[in-house]
């Protein structure tokens, strides 16, 4: 990386490499049977150089020529892409616990026992249709820059994760558990799940209108996912945030509080630096319902004169491999804070509503505007306080910087789920469609 930095560095006013190795092994189980084991391992370098404020890019997956690299960028510096921003010099930055090494050790036999574990469980308690997974995943990524930075990060983390599915469908219960190590999956995680999966059992088909929506944290991203839109400097240099002009306003409930929180080494994946080497930082978003804050990656933050906070990363929306992208602002480690109802307590203060345990269509409607219009997948009705079945075929649609204004209470705990670490959420007055 250094040598090929030193070469860059000769024809370029500034360059970057960022190198990125990771290794996976999971195995998967289907009608709770085994069904695959597999493993990958990937690597690559990227490099950026910025000359005559031009951006250049390339990538490989084997650095065996460093020549041709960066003959590849120096290349694409005739799209003229602008490039105004500079590298950081980052040091400093703190000691997190990101990596154990026992995970090296796991076999994929003991993934096999635990998932064959859970399924045995499952199996006993419920007729749904099980499937399962786990696996260990270890990443190294390191930065280098012609402004002094070097910056590496190693992380481990185990997964596990499954849905116990509904007959006639693909609707289920879903629910995923992640530590730094191997940890047998909790019991309250089972419990939960075959609690919901059997009180759900009978179809209703209550009448449409509007009503309470207990948000489960696996449907909580298709609300994050406009926030993340309308706060993004992405968003706001391109004039299409409703938030743009409203930094120090209250746009949601008192109750709700979104922070970034990369530096939690509690949980796997935890960073000092994003994918530019900017040093990351807890960051709030909105706090007791006002919007504190945008966030930048280094090249909006010049676009819009400001300083990058520390969120530039290769992705996108569905994944994507990091070598071959280039940073764009995003949170990858959003957290709602916590408040002081059991989910018990939650679906207790529900008179009429329903329970959103998951969502088809999330990526419908008018994101930017915060618009969304999704399935239930699946939903649990409620009436008095208890669930009496499972609704299907029904739609629930609003606008985020409505229906968090309408906050009834929220789960005194968080949960690993796709899109961050996030509570059970209860609104009120939700749109809800259904066949009636």
């Amino acid at each position: 990386m250094k040598k090929l930095l030193e070469i860059a560095k000769k024809v370029c006013d500034q360059a970057e490499v960022y190198s990125y190795e990771n290794s996976e092994s999971e195995v998967d189980f289907t009608h709770a049977e085994l069904h695959d084991i597999k493993s990958k391992i990937q690597s690559g370098v990227a490099l950026r150089i910025i000359k005559d404020r031009k951006l250049g890019f390339a990538y490989t997956c084997n650095l065996i020529n460093r020549e041709e690299l960066l003959e590849n960028a120096l290349d694409s510096l005739k799209g003229k892409v602008k490039a105004n921003y500079e590298f950081p010099f980052t040091k400093n930055l703190p000691n997190l616990n990101t990596y154990d090494n026992a995970i090296e050790k796991l076999a994929e036999n003991l993934f096999v026992e635990e998932c064959s574990r859970i399924c045995d469980i499952l199996k006993s308690k419920t007729d749904g249709e099980i499937e399962f997974g786990a696996g260990k995943d270890v990443t190294k990524i390191q930065i280098v820059n012609t402004s002094g930075t070097d910056v590496t990060n190693l992380t481990s983390s185990y997964g596990i994760g499954g849905s116990l599915i509904f007959p006639g469908g693909a609707a289920g219960v879903n629910r995923v558990f992640s530590k730094k190590k191997f940890q047998k999956t909790p019991d309250s995680i089972l419990d939960e799940m075959i609690s919901l999966y059997n009180s759900a059992k009978k179809v209703v088909e209550p009448k449409s209108g509007k009503m309470k929506v207990l948000f489960m944290p696996f449907s909580i991203y298709t609300l994050t996912w406009r926030i993340k839109s309308g706060t993004s400097a992405m968003s706001i240099y391109e004039k299409i945030s409703p938030v743009a002009d409203k930094i120090g306003k209250k746009i949601f409930d008192d109750k709700f509080t979104l922070y970034d929180d990369p530096l939690n080494d509690k949980y796997p994946g935890a960073r000092a630096f994003d994918d530019e080497g900017v040093a990351c930082k807890t960051f709030t978003l909105i706090e007791n319902g006002v919007l504190k804050s945008f966030y930048y990656d280094l090249n909006y933050a010049k676009k819009l004169n400001a300083k990058s906070t520390g969120h530039g990363y290769r992705t996108i929306d569905w994944g994507g491999d990091p070598i071959t992208l280039k940073p764009v602002p995003s949170l990858q480690y959003l957290t709602i804070k916590p408040g002081n109802k059991t989910f018990r307590g939650l679906v207790k203060m529900i008179d009429k509503g329903i329970i959103l345990d998951g969502v088809m269509g999330a990526h419908s409607g008018n994101i930017p505007n915060g618009d969304y219009s999704v399935g239930v997948s699946p939903a649990f009705y409620v009436e008095n306080g208890e669930i009496i079945g499972r609704v299907k075929d029904a739609m629930v649609a609003g606008n985020v910087y409505e229906t968090l204004k309408n906050i009834v209470a929220i789960e005194d705990t968080v949960h690993d789920c796709w899109g961050g670490r996030f509570p059970a959420i209860l609104c009120d007055n939700v749109s809800v469609a259904t066949k009636r």
